[in-house]
């Protein structure tokens, strides 16, 4: 059987593309290891790519039926998964501030989304909500002008994105155009939808408010 072809969640049953669906293979230890990238050799099983599914397999071990072995996964498995996709979306963040594609500071960051060039923002979990609110009124007024839709995420603490960044206090970030912030968007969006995905509606309910404080806010 081609496996392939069975790509098939083993929680929900449903079939889903590659970037929907972890990866899951037995370990020679009978641990159940994820294969974010999908390339370790032997029989693979499939998981929604959310933390919720992820803790659900692992809770009822339904990893053992599907890979027809008595692998035992670890009970911090989705903790794992979570770690992992952050290290990659990190490492890769790394890469495109070397390549000169990452704005760090407010007034970079807040030029490089009203002049187009930001694929994505990002934001510390301790940045303020007037902050935050800044820079999603450049977005949208980007957006509404008919420039492109630059989604903003909230996934990581000031000292992580300034150790991936090699900086100090950085509270916002905003991932350039380029091949390197393309991966970056991307492993951005996987570590968005395995924590619970569209951050960024809640950011701008957060930050905003109602529609009419944000036109009171408008400079």
């Amino acid at each position: 059987m081609n496996e392939m072809n069975e790509r098939t969640c083993i929680v929900t049953r449903r079939a889903g593309e590659p970037e929907e669906l972890i990866r899951f293979v037995a370990g020679p230890d009978m641990s159940v290891v994820p294969d974010l990238k999908r390339q370790l050799p032997g029989r693979g099983c499939w998981v929604t790519a959310d933390r919720t599914h992820v803790d659900e397999a692992a809770r009822k071990n339904l990893f053992a039926r599907a890979l027809k072995i008595k692998v035992q996964p670890a009970g911090d498995l989705g903790l794992l998964v979570d770690s992992l996709l952050a290290k990659s979306a990190l490492g890769l963040l790394g890469l495109a501030r070397k390549a000169g594609q990452v704005a760090l500071g407010a007034t970079k960051v807040e030029s490089a989304v009203r002049g187009g060039k930001a694929m994505l923002v990002l934001h510390a979990v301790e940045a303020s909500p007037d902050g935050v609110r800044k820079m999603t009124q450049a977005r949208r007024a980007v957006a509404y002008a008919g420039g492109p839709d630059i989604p903003a995420y909230k996934l990581f603490s000031e000292a992580e994105l300034g150790l991936a960044l090699g900086a100090t206090n950085v509270i916002h970030a905003a991932v350039l155009a380029g091949d390197t912030g393309k991966a970056v968007l991307k492993r951005m969006v996987a570590l968005d939808r395995y924590r619970g995905g569209t951050p960024e509606d809640r950011l701008d309910v957060a930050a905003t408010g109602e529609a009419d404080d944000a036109a009171e806010d408008t400079e």
